[in-house]
């Protein structure tokens, strides 16, 4: 049985990958230093070590316990805005944690990685659906540490044989399909989770930023992509991590306004949201769209959730027994 290694493995994506891996046939070990991480979130057939990306013998000790013949790389600080305010600790975390990581990989003789990136490295669209040769240019912090991790990936592989593929994510959402595991951030920073807590009466109400973009509805327009379809696409990576190294996109292509969204979640609920409009954030686009095709040519995927109204179900379903 292939095991497989899983840093960040008790945070949103991170957990919904460990059970995919282990309904799967995979062994899995989680490590994780539980600052955002939930050890709630981690399925109890997995193995669990407490470990941090600026510890290295934590992380030594995770590949002299247990054979590990990849690994998925989720762990990462995430924020954007704490990213700008507070550039060192996305430094230190993303990039030097990363280079930890890597350094102890290839003194354990493990040379295959399946990476977390995102589409913030590539910074305002250009061209929309964006596609794998889009320029990349981000505009914050935490959007160029993920950059930089790709370059390194890409010289680790000329240099030492890393075999690797970064995919970059568009908008995480939704929950399992058991609702046995969700979307939990202190703070919680996604529209989706903040819309419906909204309905639930935990938010006084969820502010949209900007009414007047150049789209159908003046609203920003988002490409949501569930969970399960992006742990789905990490087994898949791995799979292929013999026969290809790069970057893919993982989107629907499809777009959904953040009017779209609360529409969506108060038809899902059957209750009104409260709705504050306000001003237009900085650096927010008016569009974000994936270009998948070079995701499902080389990995086989194909999203099972391109309806929003079903990803907003799930996220639902999460909300009202959410355990953590």
């Amino acid at each position: 049985m292939t095991t497989i290694l899983v840093m960040g493995g008790a945070g949103y994506i991170g957990s919904h990958t460990v059970k995919h891996l282990l309904d799967n046939g995979y062994a899995v070990v989680v490590a994780d230093n539980l600052i955002y991480g939930h050890r709630e979130a981690v399925d109890p057939r997995a193995a669990f070590i407490h470990a941090d990306l600026m510890d290295k013998a934590s992380l030594d000790a995770v590949f002299e316990k247990y054979r590990i013949e990849a690994v998925i790389h989720f762990a990462a600080f995430a924020a954007v805005g704490e990213s700008v305010a507070d550039p060192e600790k996305y430094y230190r975390n993303n990039v030097i944690g990363t280079l930890n990581l890597l350094n102890a990989m290839r003194s354990h003789h493990v040379l295959k990685i399946v990476f977390s990136s995102t589409c913030a490295t590539y910074g305002e669209p250009q061209y929309v659906p964006m596609d794998e040769a889009h320029p990349q240019n981000p505009i914050n912090p935490y959007g160029r540490t993920k950059l930089m991790i790709e370059r390194i990936f890409d010289d680790y592989e000329r240099a030492y044989g890393l075999k690797h593929i970064a995919l970059r994510y568009f908008n995480a959402a939704g929950a399992s399909a058991d609702s046995s595991i969700g979307e939990s951030h202190q703070p919680e920073t996604h529209l989706i989770p903040l819309v419906l807590q909204a309905i639930q009466g935990k938010r006084d109400s969820i502010k949209v930023f900007g009414t007047d973009y150049d789209t159908p509805d003046g609203t920003c327009i988002r490409d949501y992509i569930h969970v399960e379809d992006l742990a789905l696409a990490h087994r898949l990576a791995v799979e292929k991590l013999d026969i290809y190294s790069g970057c893919l996109n993982l989107g629907t292509g499809i777009g959904n306004s953040v009017k779209e969204i609360i529409t969506a979640a108060e038809q899902v609920s059957g209750r009104p949201c409260p709705v504050e409009y306000t001003e237009r954030r900085p650096g927010d686009p008016a569009r974000l769209l994936a270009n998948n095709t070079k995701a499902r040519e080389i990995l086989g995927w194909n999203p099972k959730y391109t309806d929003i109204r079903d990803i907003i179900q799930t996220a639902w379903n999460w909300e009202l027994k959410r355990r953590y």
